[in-house]
Protein backbone atom coordinates (compact mmCIF):
# COMPACT_ATOMS: atom_id res chain seq x y z
CA UNK A 1 0.00 0.00 0.00
CA UNK A 2 3.00 1.98 1.10
CA UNK A 3 3.95 1.54 -2.74
CA UNK A 4 0.92 2.77 -4.36
CA UNK A 5 0.33 5.77 -2.22
CA UNK A 6 3.78 6.62 -3.23
CA UNK A 7 3.20 6.54 -7.14
CA UNK A 8 0.16 8.24 -6.86
CA UNK A 9 2.30 11.33 -5.03
CA UNK A 10 4.34 10.86 -8.03
CA UNK A 11 2.02 11.20 -10.56
CA UNK A 12 -0.06 13.86 -8.95
CA UNK A 13 3.33 15.55 -8.40
CA UNK A 14 4.22 15.42 -12.54
CA UNK A 15 0.23 16.12 -13.80
CA UNK A 16 0.79 19.46 -11.16
CA UNK A 17 3.91 20.22 -12.77
CA UNK A 18 2.15 19.77 -16.94
CA UNK A 19 -0.20 21.86 -15.65
CA UNK A 20 1.96 25.01 -14.60
CA UNK A 21 3.80 24.70 -17.66
CA UNK A 22 0.25 25.16 -19.88
CA UNK A 23 -1.20 27.44 -17.90
CA UNK A 24 -1.41 30.81 -19.49
CA UNK A 25 0.67 32.63 -16.73
CA UNK A 26 3.08 30.36 -17.81
CA UNK A 27 3.42 30.36 -21.73
CA UNK A 28 6.19 31.59 -23.69
CA UNK A 29 5.59 34.73 -24.89
CA UNK A 30 5.10 35.59 -28.53
CA UNK A 31 7.83 36.96 -30.20
CA UNK A 32 7.73 40.46 -31.11
CA UNK A 33 7.46 41.56 -34.48
CA UNK A 34 10.41 42.82 -36.49
CA UNK A 35 9.91 46.82 -36.78
CA UNK A 36 8.64 47.62 -40.33
CA UNK A 37 11.52 48.37 -42.22
CA UNK A 38 11.35 52.05 -43.26
CA UNK A 39 10.35 52.66 -47.00
CA UNK A 40 12.74 52.48 -49.95
CA UNK A 41 13.46 56.04 -51.13
CA UNK A 42 12.32 55.56 -54.62
CA UNK A 43 15.23 54.35 -56.90
CA UNK A 44 16.84 57.49 -58.72
CA UNK A 45 17.14 57.33 -62.20
CA UNK A 46 20.02 56.07 -64.14
CA UNK A 47 22.09 58.94 -65.35
CA UNK A 48 22.10 60.08 -68.53
CA UNK A 49 24.80 59.69 -71.00
CA UNK A 50 27.37 61.90 -71.06
CA UNK A 51 26.13 64.80 -74.17
CA UNK A 52 28.89 65.20 -76.01
CA UNK A 53 30.32 65.89 -80.18
CA UNK A 54 29.13 62.16 -80.92
CA UNK A 55 25.53 60.86 -81.47
CA UNK A 56 24.45 57.51 -82.52
CA UNK A 57 22.76 57.81 -86.00
CA UNK A 58 19.44 56.11 -86.80
CA UNK A 59 19.67 52.93 -88.60
CA UNK A 60 19.50 53.66 -92.47
CA UNK A 61 16.75 50.64 -92.57
CA UNK A 62 14.61 48.32 -90.26
CA UNK A 63 16.32 45.75 -88.43
CA UNK A 64 15.13 43.24 -90.14
CA UNK A 65 16.35 44.63 -93.16
CA UNK A 66 19.12 42.21 -93.54
CA UNK A 67 17.77 38.96 -92.23
CA UNK A 68 19.16 37.46 -95.09
CA UNK A 69 22.07 37.15 -93.31
CA UNK A 70 21.17 38.62 -90.04
CA UNK A 71 18.74 38.27 -87.73
CA UNK A 72 17.09 41.67 -86.68
CA UNK A 73 17.90 41.01 -82.64
CA UNK A 74 21.40 40.83 -83.43
CA UNK A 75 20.91 44.17 -85.54
CA UNK A 76 19.20 45.73 -82.67
CA UNK A 77 21.29 44.70 -79.83
CA UNK A 78 24.46 45.64 -82.39
CA UNK A 79 23.34 49.14 -83.10
CA UNK A 80 21.75 49.47 -79.80
CA UNK A 81 24.21 48.63 -77.55
CA UNK A 82 27.30 48.03 -78.64
CA UNK A 83 27.47 50.69 -81.46
CA UNK A 84 25.71 53.06 -78.79
CA UNK A 85 28.13 52.11 -75.76
CA UNK A 86 30.89 53.37 -77.60
CA UNK A 87 29.28 56.60 -78.69
CA UNK A 88 28.62 57.48 -74.68
CA UNK A 89 32.00 56.14 -73.99
CA UNK A 90 34.02 58.48 -76.27
CA UNK A 91 31.81 61.22 -75.28
CA UNK A 92 32.87 60.35 -71.66
CA UNK A 93 36.55 60.41 -72.61
CA UNK A 94 36.12 63.44 -74.29
CA UNK A 95 34.87 65.39 -70.88
CA UNK A 96 37.51 68.36 -70.82
CA UNK A 97 39.13 67.88 -73.78
CA UNK A 98 37.64 70.98 -75.82
CA UNK A 99 40.58 70.80 -78.49
CA UNK A 100 40.39 67.04 -79.26
CA UNK A 101 35.94 67.36 -79.10
CA UNK A 102 35.82 70.11 -81.71
CA UNK A 103 37.69 67.70 -84.26
CA UNK A 104 35.75 65.26 -86.22
CA UNK A 105 35.77 61.61 -85.96
CA UNK A 106 38.15 61.23 -88.76
CA UNK A 107 40.91 63.21 -87.77
CA UNK A 108 40.50 62.64 -83.78
CA UNK A 109 41.20 59.09 -84.76
CA UNK A 110 44.48 60.01 -87.20
CA UNK A 111 45.82 62.18 -84.22
CA UNK A 112 45.57 59.90 -81.31
CA UNK A 113 49.39 60.83 -80.29
CA UNK A 114 47.99 63.96 -79.53
CA UNK A 115 45.24 62.29 -76.69
CA UNK A 116 46.33 62.51 -73.16
CA UNK A 117 47.73 59.13 -72.40
CA UNK A 118 44.89 58.21 -69.62
CA UNK A 119 42.24 58.57 -72.12
CA UNK A 120 44.18 57.04 -75.46
CA UNK A 121 43.16 54.03 -74.83
CA UNK A 122 39.13 54.58 -74.76
CA UNK A 123 39.08 56.76 -77.66
CA UNK A 124 41.08 54.30 -79.69
CA UNK A 125 38.41 51.68 -78.58
CA UNK A 126 35.90 53.73 -79.11
CA UNK A 127 36.04 56.18 -81.56
CA UNK A 128 37.54 53.11 -83.61
CA UNK A 129 33.91 51.15 -83.27
CA UNK A 130 31.83 54.74 -83.82
CA UNK A 131 33.82 55.00 -87.11
CA UNK A 132 33.70 51.61 -88.31
CA UNK A 133 30.14 50.80 -87.05
CA UNK A 134 28.80 54.15 -88.86
CA UNK A 135 30.53 52.26 -92.45
CA UNK A 136 29.19 48.99 -91.59
CA UNK A 137 25.73 50.01 -91.09
CA UNK A 138 26.05 52.46 -94.18
CA UNK A 139 27.27 50.05 -96.86
CA UNK A 140 24.14 47.19 -95.83
CA UNK A 141 20.82 46.89 -96.02
CA UNK A 142 21.25 45.86 -99.87
CA UNK A 143 20.05 42.54 -101.79
CA UNK A 144 23.86 41.95 -102.91
CA UNK A 145 25.13 41.06 -106.50
CA UNK A 146 28.10 42.30 -108.05
CA UNK A 147 29.31 46.00 -108.27
CA UNK A 148 29.59 47.92 -111.16
CA UNK A 149 31.00 50.85 -112.87
CA UNK A 150 34.33 52.52 -111.60
CA UNK A 151 34.32 50.53 -108.22
CA UNK A 152 34.31 47.39 -110.35
CA UNK A 153 36.59 48.06 -112.75
CA UNK A 154 39.12 48.95 -109.54
CA UNK A 155 38.19 45.83 -108.09
CA UNK A 156 39.27 44.00 -111.03
CA UNK A 157 42.36 46.29 -111.31
CA UNK A 158 43.46 45.74 -107.57
CA UNK A 159 42.38 42.95 -106.14
CA UNK A 160 42.25 39.81 -109.25
CA UNK A 161 38.65 40.35 -110.34
CA UNK A 162 35.27 40.09 -108.64
CA UNK A 163 35.58 36.41 -108.06
CA UNK A 164 39.08 36.37 -106.86
CA UNK A 165 38.48 39.49 -104.56
CA UNK A 166 35.51 37.87 -102.65
CA UNK A 167 37.88 34.74 -102.05
CA UNK A 168 40.73 36.62 -100.80
CA UNK A 169 38.19 39.27 -98.31
CA UNK A 170 36.78 35.80 -97.23
CA UNK A 171 40.15 34.31 -96.48
CA UNK A 172 41.11 37.85 -94.46
CA UNK A 173 37.57 38.02 -92.12
CA UNK A 174 38.38 34.58 -91.44
CA UNK A 175 42.29 34.97 -90.24
CA UNK A 176 41.39 37.86 -87.46
CA UNK A 177 42.09 35.90 -84.47
CA UNK A 178 39.65 36.83 -81.85
CA UNK A 179 37.70 39.96 -82.41
CA UNK A 180 38.27 42.48 -85.30
CA UNK A 181 37.45 43.68 -88.81
CA UNK A 182 38.72 42.88 -92.16
CA UNK A 183 38.43 45.96 -94.43
CA UNK A 184 38.73 47.19 -98.17
CA UNK A 185 41.24 50.10 -98.02
CA UNK A 186 41.11 52.62 -100.64
CA UNK A 187 43.41 55.90 -101.82
CA UNK A 188 42.41 59.17 -102.54
CA UNK A 189 43.58 58.22 -105.94
CA UNK A 190 40.97 55.15 -105.82
CA UNK A 191 43.99 51.88 -105.55
CA UNK A 192 41.97 49.62 -103.24
CA UNK A 193 43.37 46.86 -100.84
CA UNK A 194 42.42 43.99 -98.32
CA UNK A 195 43.58 44.65 -94.70
CA UNK A 196 42.64 43.66 -91.02
CA UNK A 197 42.64 45.28 -88.49
CA UNK A 198 42.56 44.13 -84.20
CA UNK A 199 40.00 44.92 -82.04
CA UNK A 200 38.14 48.42 -82.65
CA UNK A 201 41.21 49.52 -84.40
CA UNK A 202 40.23 51.47 -87.37
CA UNK A 203 42.42 52.40 -90.80
CA UNK A 204 41.89 55.81 -90.12
CA UNK A 205 44.71 55.52 -87.29
CA UNK A 206 47.17 54.57 -89.95
CA UNK A 207 46.69 57.36 -92.26
CA UNK A 208 43.85 55.43 -94.46
CA UNK A 209 40.41 55.23 -95.23
CA UNK A 210 37.75 52.40 -95.22
CA UNK A 211 36.11 51.78 -98.38
CA UNK A 212 33.89 48.67 -96.44
CA UNK A 213 34.62 46.15 -93.81
CA UNK A 214 32.63 43.16 -91.78
CA UNK A 215 32.69 42.94 -88.35
CA UNK A 216 33.95 40.01 -87.15
CA UNK A 217 33.24 40.15 -83.56
CA UNK A 218 30.82 37.44 -82.27
CA UNK A 219 28.59 39.83 -81.07
CA UNK A 220 27.83 40.64 -85.29
CA UNK A 221 26.67 36.91 -85.81
CA UNK A 222 26.57 34.85 -83.00
CA UNK A 223 22.60 34.49 -81.90
CA UNK A 224 22.41 32.70 -85.35
CA UNK A 225 25.53 31.16 -86.54
CA UNK A 226 26.96 30.29 -82.94
CA UNK A 227 31.02 29.24 -83.78
CA UNK A 228 29.86 29.43 -87.88
CA UNK A 229 31.98 32.52 -88.73
CA UNK A 230 32.40 31.38 -92.53
CA UNK A 231 29.03 30.97 -92.86
CA UNK A 232 28.16 34.01 -91.73
CA UNK A 233 30.72 35.91 -94.02
CA UNK A 234 29.47 33.50 -96.69
CA UNK A 235 25.82 35.37 -96.09
CA UNK A 236 26.90 38.53 -95.57
CA UNK A 237 27.88 39.70 -99.19
CA UNK A 238 23.83 38.93 -99.50
CA UNK A 239 23.06 41.88 -97.80
CA UNK A 240 25.53 44.09 -99.22
CA UNK A 241 24.26 47.83 -100.90
CA UNK A 242 26.97 47.85 -103.46
CA UNK A 243 24.95 51.53 -104.86
CA UNK A 244 26.32 52.83 -101.51
CA UNK A 245 29.66 51.33 -101.63
CA UNK A 246 30.41 52.93 -105.00
CA UNK A 247 29.09 56.23 -103.39
CA UNK A 248 31.95 55.66 -101.09
CA UNK A 249 34.54 54.88 -103.49
CA UNK A 250 33.41 58.05 -105.50
CA UNK A 251 33.66 60.26 -102.78
CA UNK A 252 36.82 58.86 -102.06
CA UNK A 253 38.49 59.68 -104.82
CA UNK A 254 36.48 63.59 -104.67
CA UNK A 255 38.34 63.67 -100.97
CA UNK A 256 35.23 63.58 -98.91
CA UNK A 257 34.97 60.51 -97.64
CA UNK A 258 35.18 61.08 -93.84
CA UNK A 259 34.79 57.34 -92.14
Amino acid sequence: MAFIHRRGLLLGATALGLAAITRPGFAQAPAAAPAAAPAAAPAAPPAAPPTGPFTLAPLPYAFDANEASIDARTMELHWRFHHGAQVNNLNTALVGQEALARLPLDELLMNLSRAPDNIRTALRNNGGGHANHTMFWEIMGGRGGEPTGDLLAAITRDLGGWADFRTRFNAASMSVFGSGWAFVTVTPSGVLAIATRPNQDSPLMDGQRALMGNDVWEHAYYLRYQNRRAEYVGNWWNILNWAKISERYAAAVAGTLRV
